[in-house]
């Protein structure tokens, strides 16, 4: 996408701000926390939550990231407003299918995910605005997806045979998990399903755009209608946080029936890491993103839920999105400034 002058220093003036607000603010909240409760440290995320509150950086804390995200979606509407449409190939090599009667449920399109005015759904420059802010959110450090194609390096690749038949990539949004597996794994069927059809569109376009003969699919990731037990591989990238407690169930026995025996689960998202100063700023981070199932999803049983469909093995290990990618147990790398604390949820449809 090409930029204005104006448009890159709005763009970088957000950045700068959000990585102050990770590598400054985060840090000073936590030494602030841990010498107020040096005497009785707090045994968990719900006890340390007043004292974690109480700190006089806490209100800037606060506003620094809600501040700083709807800035950054300000200036990265200004930046795509006068954007070419997205243009469809007429000879495309992947196809794209829509799904003009799908009814939007209520609970993803009542709530402005991620502060984003209007949703990811609406029209076209919802995708394209949803693409330039997501690489602004991971603070610059995913401009070319390096973090996806690691998810698939180290967490997808280990577990599939040489040559998987069919992949289903399901709340893909604009691609960035769904390129990453047909680029790794060129041969296979690969299937990105979205509710949203700019996204689909944006998807469909860039996948083109990369000589990526890709499959999209408009469902619904708890009931795509896509043939049973046909999949080496189900993956989801930071999906499952967005949704309500029943559609996650949906999401794990719609994953089970759609994998074939032996097939692999892998699930890309957040879990709580032990710190509780960074556990309750993940709790909080639902309120302050617009994200209303996101502290739900993580206090939940999802083990169990993946356990209740059959599939074996369930099990979350951390994931290090600084190069590491996915380790081997749940521990994150002791890092001072602000992080998401991405996990992997794996399992096993039996043979």
């Amino acid at each position: 996408m090409s930029l204005s002058l104006d448009a890159r220093a709005d763009l970088d003036f957000v950045l700068t701000w959000r990585r102050r607000w990770a590598d400054t603010l985060y840090p000073a909240l936590v030494a602030q926390t841990r010498a107020a409760t040096a005497q009785a440290p707090p045994a968990d995320r719900k006890a340390a939550r007043p004292a974690v509150h109480a700190q006089p950086v806490f209100p800037w804390f606060a506003f620094g990231e809600r501040g700083s995200q709807k800035q950054l979606w300000r200036a990265v509407s200004d930046a795509v407003a006068d954007d070419e449409p997205i243009a469809l190939p007429d000879r495309p090599i992947g196809s794209l299918e829509l799904n003009p009667d799908l009814e939007l449920p209520a609970w993803y399109t009542d709530w402005d995910i991620h502060v984003q005015p209007g949703g990811v759904w609406r029209a076209d420059p919802s995708a394209r605005v949803y693409e330039l802010g997501a690489k602004l959110v991971m603070m610059g450090d995913n401009d070319d997806y390096a973090f996806h194609r690691r998810f698939v390096e180290t967490a997808v690749a280990p577990v599939l045979p040489a040559a998987p038949g069919r992949l289903i990539d399901l709340g893909c949004g604009f691609g960035k998990s769904t390129w990453a597996l047909k680029q790794a794994f060129a041969a296979a069927e690969v299937i990105g399903v979205d509710l949203a059809a700019p996204c689909l569109r944006l998807a469909h376009a860039k996948c083109e755009e990369r000589g990526l003969a890709v499959r999209f699919v408009q469902a619904d990731a708890a009931g795509t209608g896509l043939d049973a037990g046909t999949a080496d591989l189900v993956t989801a990238t930071m999906l499952i946080h967005e949704l309500p407690q029943p559609q996650v169930k949906a999401f794990f026995a719609e994953a089970a029936r759609l994998l074939k025996p032996g097939g692999r689960l892998a699930v890309l998202d957040f879990q709580f890491t032990g710190e509780p100063v960074r556990d309750v700023a993940m709790m909080d981070h639902g309120a302050r993103n617009n994200e209303p199932f996101l502290p739900g999803m993580m206090a939940s049983d999802t083990v169990g839920m993946v356990e209740a469909t059959g599939m074996t093995g369930a099990a979350w290990v951390a994931f290090d999105e600084r190069g590491a990618g996915r380790l081997d147990t749940l521990a994150w790398p002791k890092r001072p400034e602000w992080h998401f604390p991405w996990a992997v949820l794996e399992a096993e449809k039996p043979q």
